[in-house]
């Protein structure tokens, strides 16, 4: 019996490369997307679509045909990013995609304090209106951004108070989805998982566990708001994008971001990794606050 096909977008970015890799590995029929096929790994029993950004219809529609599941990967921030997620979902079903699994964010509602958070209800909303098949993702903060967001004076700063976030590894999204795409039955039709590790902590101690990772002090220093888009107003984005930045911490200020979920081990039959695990796995992305680095 031939299993169906499977669309994966971001298949050059690190969830989309990750899962496309799995799937692969099991024999799966997969089409891999993206705006510059060049960039797409090149795996085995895997092909590549013709060039589709997610906002040209007709594009979508010529990758998406004969495929039956898609695994979409939000697009990269703009203020135009649910017009080009709902092109995307409009070509696929026109394309005759039987079944969406998306990736979202922990917390997505219309009045998240993430701002980008809004972007992936809305999202999810228009897709739960076409009365496809889905199942969402709602992906935590990477724990790979806690490393990558510290500066290499050593300082974590940002305006996430004392709150708490439960942030997860791509390993950990890419084996979840992997197993939601690799079951055809009808158990997860409908449902959103939050896909988190197995704590949720505050930024200082998130901060303290690097510091026993590099053997150098690593400081949290909360900001006010004031604060926080005065150190990032030199980097030249845009108010949105700013803004994004920013309200990403005042979500773990407020509270929407600590969820524990068991989704992780219960999708994959192992548990989910700690911040602790991932720095031992990965030392590369803490190499910057190494001293002698």
């Amino acid at each position: 019996m031939i299993s169906p096909l499977v669309a994966v977008t971001g298949a050059s970015g690190a969830v989309g490369g990750r899962v496309a890799a799995r799937l692969a590995r099991t024999g799966v029929p997969v089409r891999l997307l993206g705006r510059d096929p060049s960039r797409l790994p090149r795996l085995p029993g895997t092909v590549a679509a013709p060039p589709a950004a997610y906002g040209d219809g007709e594009a979508m529609h010529r990758a998406l045909d004969g495929a039956h599941t898609l695994f979409l990967v939000s697009a990269h921030e703009s203020p135009g990013r649910v017009l080009e997620h709902t092109t995307a979902v409009d070509a696929a079903l026109a394309a005759g995609v039987e079944r969406i699994v998306y990736v979202s964010f922990l917390g997505a509602a219309p009045d998240a304090t993430f701002t980008f958070a809004r972007d992936h209800w809305h999202t999810e909303a228009h897709i739960r209106m076409t009365g496809v098949r889905h199942t969402f993702l709602r992906d935590s903060w990477y724990l790979a951004g806690l490393p990558a967001m510290t500066a290499t004076d050593g300082v974590l700063r940002g305006p996430a108070g004392e709150g708490r976030v439960s942030a997860v590894s791509h390993e950990d999204i890419a084996d979840s989805a992997s197993a939601v795409l690799l079951d055809e039955g009808a158990v997860h039709d409908g449902v959103t998982y939050a896909l988190t590790g197995p704590e949720a902590f505050t930024l200082a101690e998130a901060a303290a566990e690097l510091s026993r990772r590099t053997g150098r002090e690593i400081r949290y220093v909360p900001e006010t708001r004031e604060e926080a888009y005065a150190s990032r107003a030199g980097y030249g984005a845009e108010e949105w994008e700013v803004a994004g930045w920013v309200t990403s911490y005042e979500a773990i200020a407020a509270g929407e971001l600590d969820t524990v979920s068991d989704a992780v081990p219960t999708l994959t039959g192992r548990p989910a990794e700690s911040l602790a695990e991932y720095l031992r796995r990965n030392p590369e992305s803490y190499r910057h606050l190494l001293m002698d680095a």
